[in-house]
């Protein structure tokens, strides 16, 4: 079997990017045998961790590591994230910068640049999703490249691929489903007999939460991704500002137990539907019953149900994701890009 050498970048080394470098390193010997494929990664940059750039090959378990990137690099000239893209020389950039709800920048900027630069462009940031779709598509098309983004919504859970390659002439009608874990993990600890503060508190400790968790607690990161699928999904563009919102922090300790005495949970619910030429969106606290599916859906696990024209409901569960699975989605981002050259 021939192999094919890629020339990876990877934009962001927190703890999706460090997973995506473990999985890489784990799957060497099965890419190469099955797929014929074997890579090197030329850069690496970090907003806090410097930046290394190597055309030879960086070494992987060594950037694993060591706290300062750039002693890896063979270019010590300070560069920016539009230069490094440039002069990694790669031919597939995987952008994992902080998500920008308002805007998807810099990161939209990143990966039109990457196309620009004959590259495929891998993201788990929901932003360029939302706010530059179908340019992005578009530019890619052009370029005989892939815009490619399973990882943004329910990390590793094949959605976005399910409906371009396991559904076609599936038409969508509603989803709904669970697909904020940091909000799920809260409302059950408080279930449990913790209170907002010691919730919130315990999902920052094991590093689900921000330092700030208004993102998450107040329903944004819910919405993006909301309006991320309404985008990719329906084929309609959706603005986060547009989905009707409502966060957790109006639910009081005594709220939750109450509903727990009844035999319901509260659950942050994600939906929409399409009416029309329309799309509603909505996120929003429900009391649930024991016979819905969303009942059992506790800590970080994630659940989204699908509408459709021609099978009904249609459900994927994710169970206690992580940064593993947000990687496993780039990687398999990856292996699909590929496979179309």
């Amino acid at each position: 079997m021939e192999i094919k050498t890629y020339q990876l970048a990877l934009l962001g080394f927190g703890n999706v990017g460090k997973a995506l470098a473990s999985l890489l390193l784990a799957k060497e010997s099965e890419l190469r045998q099955l797929f014929g494929v074997s890579f090197r990664v030329t850069g690496i940059a970090t907003g806090r961790h410097g930046i290394a750039i190597d055309p030879a090959g960086i070494d992987l378990e060594r950037a694993l590591l060591v706290e300062d990137l750039s002693r890896l690099s063979k270019r010590s000239a300070e560069i920016n994230s539009m230069n490094f893209i440039q002069q990694c020389q790669a031919n597939v950039l995987f952008e994992n910068t902080p998500v920008n709800y308002e805007t998807g920048q810099p990161a939209v900027d990143h990966l039109r640049h990457a196309l620009e630069c004959g590259m495929h462009a891998i993201t788990a940031n929901k932003g360029p999703v939302v706010h530059a779709f179908e340019e992005l598509t578009d530019l890619a098309r052009e370029k005989g490249k892939k815009f490619l983004y399973e990882s943004t919504v329910m990390d590793g859970a094949p959605i976005f691929s399910l409906f371009r390659e396991a559904l076609p002439g599936a038409n969508l009608v509603a989803f709904k489903g669970i697909l904020n874990s940091t909000t799920n993990m809260i409302l059950t600890r408080m279930e449990g007999g913790a209170s907002f503060k010691e919730a919130v508190e315990y999902c920052q400790e094991i590093g689900i939460a921000e330092t700030d968790p208004s993102g998450d607690v107040d329903g944004w990161d819910a919405a993006v991704k909301i309006a991320a699928l309404a985008t990719v999904l329906f084929n309609t563009p959706l603005k986060p500002h547009q989905v009707e919102r409502q966060g957790i922090r109006s639910i009081t300790y005594q709220d939750v137990q109450d509903a727990k005495m009844a035999g319901k949970r509260w659950k942050l619910v994600c939906e929409a539907r399409r009416l029309g030429d329309r799309v509603i969106g909505r996120v929003n606290p429900e009391l649930v019953l024991a016979n819905s599916p969303l009942y059992e859906v506790t800590g970080t696990t994630s659940l989204i149900q699908f509408e459709t024209d021609v099978l009904g409901l249609l459900t994927l569960i994710e169970s206690d994701p992580g940064p593993h699975t947000t990687a496993y989605g780039l990687f398999a981002d990856l292996l699909n890009a590929i496979k179309s050259e």
